[in-house]
């Protein structure tokens, strides 16, 4: 069993973005040489997520429409307040219920080499806090060439 780990540096140019990160999902699984386990993609942030779905803009409108509406900007948090243990205000409650919406990751297999994905599907990275530098995680399990 091989175990393969990269760390992928991504920046929204947007507060709020879908980045698709297919491609360097499966250019990774190219570089390992595992022919048969499983991929994890993990965002290192809890105001991003990491989501799979249908690479269309209506599709990624209205995913992010309603997320808006179900964790709005102008809602009265509790987490927006002074935070005595980061010296600063807490004023990013609505990423944070974004991402637990989208969740931190997702899984697939990779057989013979290649990601199983659905036919109309891509992973998308999802930045819910601003435009920051982050990084999420490409790691790969399995058997390589024999």
């Amino acid at each position: 069993m091989e175990f393969k780990l990269k760390e992928v540096a991504v920046c929204a140019d947007k507060e709020f973005e879908m980045i698709k990160i297919t491609d360097e999902v499966t250019d990774f699984i190219a570089e390992s040489k595992i022919e048969n386990g499983v991929v994890f993609v993990i965002t290192e942030h809890t105001t991003t997520g990491i989501t799979v779905n249908e690479n269309l803009p209506c599709v990624e409108a209205d995913i992010m429409e309603t997320l808006d509406r179900l964790a709005p900007e102008n809602y009265p948090y509790n987490h927006n307040h002074y935070l005595p243990t980061y010296g600063t205000i807490g004023g990013n409650a609505p990423g944070h219920l974004k991402s637990l919406l989208t969740g931190n990751h997702c899984v697939f297999p990779v057989v013979n080499g290649k990601l199983k994905l659905g036919h109309a599907a891509d992973i998308y990275f999802c930045e819910y806090d601003g435009i920051k530098n982050r990084h999420f995680m490409i790691y790969i399990m399995g058997e390589g060439e024999i």
